[in-house]
């Protein structure tokens, strides 16, 4: 039996939930049950809107501890930006009036940064009911959108986006990033003098689910007929801030000088229809493309490699932190990290010594470390058992339930 600790319950706002299984819905999902271990918990979602967009769950259910209430929203094509905007406003409003229905005066809420106007609603809704809340940023607006080019560095749509997220970050009780980076970025933003509010807690690695498997009895590999390919895996989204176009330029400089190295490329996103064109009509012949893969299968999508590739555009550093790299440690998998040298990735990586820094803007540096680590046999073998080791010491969902718990116990 759950013994609450606190009066009262933790309301948890967030578009994504499960059945959601991309990787907000998913992490979510998790924090939520654990934070159920020791307090009343109930989530404000939406039916789901990325990967399993059009599945309908109960509007209301109670699912290991936790209360979820399932509010009416758009579920428009999110790799269309008019759509995305219109998801974006249904969303945000709906969980809006839902929560000054439920929120009472002993509450706390915990909301995530997506879509963008999600938080300040939320935030409008605990400065109406007197409520505190606490912000877990996945992405840093408006930088976010600055990086993948949707609206201009020092427009005014930047600085106004700028102004309204740091009142933001002043007026939540705590703030929850994911890496160092992130840290200092808001810091920049808001002063030294709330540094005290503000905690790193990393999301993590599936570490029983996700683990080393011998490359030779692979199933894709096998179907594919790449036993013999030395291989680089990028799987995860393909959005606008992920420099595709320079891991396409990478794989062209590559098939030039070694037809023994293969790419991946596995997920979706509003680059992949890109992605597709631009390989077949160039032909490129050591880039293959696969669809998003379901969870049951990550273990051998992620073992389906030599190496793991993992990029940003230039500028995402302390922007976001790429939550796919905690499964590639969990499978033991050195990293190429096509990031600014001093993001939370890049940190981890050198830290660690399990993988290659390469220049984002440079896919000459890509191709170069990517063909430096194929004759590095030996070291890829120290790296991928660090790797693993790393994921089991340090980013475990265990480790982050209690960091969670932690937060609020103090509050």
């Amino acid at each position: 039996m759950v013994v609450h600790t606190q009066s009262g319950k933790i309301i948890v706002v967030s578009e994504l939930y499960y059945p959601e299984e991309t990787s907000t819905g998913y992490f979510i999902t998790k924090i939520a049950e654990g934070l159920a271990e020791k307090f009343s918990v109930t989530v404000l979602c939406v039916q789901p809107t990325y990967s399993l967009r059009g599945v309908k769950a109960p509007q209301y259910e109670q699912l290991n501890g936790v209360n979820i209430y399932r509010c009416m929203a758009t579920a428009l094509n999110k790799d269309n930006l008019l759509f995305k905007l219109v998801n974006a406003l249904t969303i945000s409003f709906s969980i809006f009036f839902n929560l000054l229905f439920r929120l009472s005066s002993k509450d706390r809420v915990l909301v995530v940064t997506n879509p963008p106007l999600l938080p300040y609603l939320t935030a409008v809704a605990c400065l109406i009911k007197r409520v505190g809340y606490f912000l877990l940023v996945h992405d840093v607006y408006p930088d976010a959108l600055v990086a993948a080019r949707i609206i201009k560095p020092g427009s005014i749509l930047a600085r106004l986006g700028g102004w309204f997220s740091n009142k933001l970050y002043r007026c939540s009780d705590q703030i929850v990033v994911l890496g160092r980076d992130m840290r200092e970025l808001i810091l920049k933003k808001i002063g030294t003098s709330s540094a005290d509010k503000i905690s790193i807690i990393p999301n993590w690695s599936d570490i029983k689910d996700v683990f080393p498997l011998p490359r030779i009895d692979n199933p894709l590999l096998t179907k594919m007929k790449f036993t013999e390919k030395w291989v680089v895996l990028y799987a995860g989204n393909m959005g606008r801030t992920h420099g595709l176009e320079n891991i396409v330029r990478a794989a062209k400089i590559i098939s030039l000088l070694d037809n023994t190295i293969q790419f991946i490329l596995c997920g979706t996103g509003v680059k992949r229809l890109w992605l597709e064109a631009t390989v077949k009509k160039e032909g490129i012949p050591n880039i293959t493309l696969l669809p998003s893969q379901p969870r049951s299968e990550l273990n051998h999508l992620l073992n389906a490699c030599d190496i793991a590739l993992i990029s940003f555009m230039p500028g995402m550093a302390g922007v976001s932190v790429p939550s796919r790299m905690y499964n590639v440690l969990a499978a033991g998998k050195p990293i190429i990290a096509v990031v600014d040298p001093h993001s939370e990735l890049a940190l981890v990586v050198a830290e660690e010594g399990i993988g290659w820094v390469a220049s984002p803007e440079h896919p000459k540096s890509i191709a170069e470390s990517i063909i430096q680590a194929k004759t590095c046999r030996q070291r890829m073998a120290v790296m991928g058992h660090k790797a693993r080791a790393v994921a089991e010491e340090k980013y475990t969902l265990r480790h982050v339930v209690e960091a969670y718990q932690e937060l609020f116990d103090n509050e």
